[in-house]
């Protein structure tokens, strides 16, 4: 089995049905969407860089005798994970599937409001941790943002059902 092969597999199960619908090849290498994925990468990156950043802190801090409590270090790890999964979206949809834009963009305008109402909740969090899911916040606010530009939403626009005659 190929590696492409697997990862459509991978596909089906994160994409569903719709998993092998891909958009136009001049959609896909249009500057405009290859410009919005280049920050979309970059921004992702600056994400996982938060995400180690705070693992990082919570490690010191716990190292340092400091109690970090459970939400903290779920926190991290959710953050992690999400930001792969995130980079494995954002990878799929720069080749053209579908699926993997409409993925991105769901978690992109979803999590920061999920993460500034978990940081709104007094004494969840330490002020390091609610000052990093603010930052994240509205680095996903900007990924969302190139998400949901005119020309992205119609790259990646549904294609239209056949008419039986």
């Amino acid at each position: 089995m190929s590696f492409e092969s697997l990862l459509q597999r991978l596909d089906r199960i994160a994409g569903g049905r719709a998993a092998g619908v891909a958009i136009p090849d001049e959609a896909r290498s249009h500057p405009k969407t290859k410009r919005a994925f280049t920050w979309i990468m970059w921004l992702l990156f600056v994400e996982l860089l938060l995400g180690i950043g705070a693992v990082v802190i919570a490690l010191v801090l716990a190292m340092g005798g400091e109690p970090v409590s459970f939400a903290v270090w779920m926190r991290t790890v959710v953050v992690l994970g999400m930001t792969a999964t995130l980079f494995y979206f954002a990878w799929r949809a720069q080749l053209g599937w579908r699926w993997g834009y409409q993925r991105l963009r769901l978690f992109a305008q979803i999590f920061p409001v999920i993460t500034l109402v978990m940081a709104a909740i007094p004494g969840l969090y330490p002020a390091w941790m609610v000052t990093e899911q603010i930052v994240f916040s509205l680095i996903m606010i900007g990924i969302a943002d190139f998400l949901t530009s005119d020309h992205m939403r119609d790259a990646y626009r549904k294609p239209a059902a056949d008419n039986p005659a």
